[in-house]
């Protein structure tokens, strides 16, 4: 990981996305963002959770059940927490503000949901000159009508691996594979 600053992102890991459809691998998902949120933190860098602000009546309607960070996640209180309410991360929320501010440079991606707001957090920060690292099963989604949740994660990791950033290209890496090299 060299010199770079990173910062472990964590979006809508909410008891509410989870509360429905199953998950794809969910509890390795949470046990692997544990891993690399002790690894990160270990090293003096960030962790940010990212946590999404639904409408009134939805189950990521802010201050219900639905809405809370995964209990089963290792968050701790000097964990920033940006609040967002579009599918990407990084629009209107403070979330650029926050990895400015600490000088962040690389950004490891997890989350849920795969081909929504974690898709469109990697494609916003490689605009944005971030070193992406999506770590490629620290991220999930559940089955959909057309695709199964493991083909649309595959699917996904693919397209960033191949994704054309100039200077910035986006890394895929297995959780194992980043904790090695930190």
């Amino acid at each position: 990981m060299g010199d770079d600053v990173i910062g472990l992102l964590v979006i809508d890991m909410q008891v509410g996305l989870f509360a429905g459809a199953p998950r794809h691998d969910a509890d390795g998902v949470v046990r692997r963002i544990n891993d690399l949120a002790r690894a990160v933190r270990a090293k003096g860098q960030t962790v940010v959770f990212i946590q999404h602000d639904g409408s009134e009546g939805t189950s990521l309607e802010p201050r219900t059940p639905g809405w809370e960070i995964l209990p089963a996640l290792d968050r701790r209180p000097t964990d920033p927490v940006v609040r967002k309410t579009a599918s990407d991360s990084l629009y209107h929320s403070g979330l650029d503000k926050v990895l400015r501010e600490r000088k962040i440079t690389r950004l490891l991606v997890t989350g849920c949901a795969t081909e929504f707001c974690v898709d469109t957090a990697v494609r916003s920060a490689a605009s944005k000159d971030y070193d992406v690292v999506v770590v490629a099963d620290g991220h999930t989604t559940a089955d959909r009508s057309y695709l199964s949740a493991e083909k649309i994660i595959e699917h996904h990791n693919w397209v960033w691996a191949h994704l054309i950033f100039p200077g910035h290209p986006v890394t895929v890496a297995k959780a194992d594979e980043l904790l090695s090299g930190m």
